[in-house]
């Protein structure tokens, strides 16, 4: 891969709105609540970083 292929699909696997996004997270494609799903990936990412932080 090029780096710019890998710019892309780093990019891609960050964006919630890319099948990429799901499919490293192991979903077949974007799912039709994908809004809510990724906004409960976004809460459970900020407890994680405050736990860890507090150590």
């Amino acid at each position: 891969m090029s780096r710019q292929s890998d710019l892309d699909n780093h990019a891609n696997q960050m964006n919630p709105n890319n099948d990429s996004y799901w499919q490293s997270r192991g979903e077949d494609e974007r799912p039709d609540d994908w809004v809510e799903q990724s906004d409960q990936d976004d809460v459970k990412s900020e407890q994680n970083s405050s736990h860890c932080a507090k150590k």
